[in-house]
């Protein structure tokens, strides 16, 4: 299977690089796979998220911009997206934000064609999201919106990718290292069992 991880934050000793460390590692051997890190994409290529468009650049046009080609043929390539990022202010992280703004865009990921519902163009991969955050779970589901759940209910399966797993490591700061621990493992082997 070919597997895209789209890893989304910017310090590379932190908790989401261990979890990225981890997939990375169940994955090994037993898959193709190659690691798209937007902040890593920034700084050494300039890969920018801001979604612009004008009298110059048409919004119905976004499928065609070449600054984007490279990450549209990577989801084109994969078989399997695997997003991992920290929930902040509720929500994705802006880079991973205009990833979706800019590369999911309407004429590759999706298509209206005379049709008021949204016609995916990505079906036949799946997903994985990956999340980290600060909030007490039971408050997170029960109050917040997002925590991942944009991402992978609609954004992903609208645009075909599904089924989309969801893991998520909750009050990341008040989490004994056991819990942490328990939490690499267990995305660990689940990206062995993938």
């Amino acid at each position: 299977m070919k597997v895209l991880i789209v890893y989304a934050y910017p310090n590379h000793q932190g908790l989401n690089a261990q979890i990225l460390a981890r997939v990375q590692a169940g994955l090994a051997g037993r898959h193709e796979v190659k690691t798209l890190d937007l902040y890593q994409e920034h700084k050494e290529k300039g890969f920018d998220p801001c979604l612009v468009f004008d009298q110059d650049h048409k919004r119905r046009d976004l499928d065609k911009d070449p600054q984007m080609a490279p990450y549209r043929d990577l989801v084109t390539w994969a078989d399997h997206l695997i997003f991992i990022y920290p929930i902040w202010w509720g929500g994705m992280p802006a880079i991973l934000k205009g990833f979706v703004d800019r590369v999911l865009v309407k004429g590759f990921a999706y298509d209206y064609s005379d049709n008021p519902i949204p016609q995916a163009l990505l079906k036949g991969r799946t997903g994985w999201v990956i999340t980290t955050h600060d909030t007490v779970g039971f408050f997170a589901r029960l109050f917040m919106q997002d925590y991942g759940r944009v991402l992978a209910r609609h954004i992903l399966r609208m645009v075909g990718i599904k089924p989309v797993q969801q893991s998520q490591l909750a009050y990341v700061r008040g989490s004994k290292p056991e819990k942490i621990a328990a939490f690499l493992d267990k995305v660990q082997a689940q990206a062995a069992s993938l």
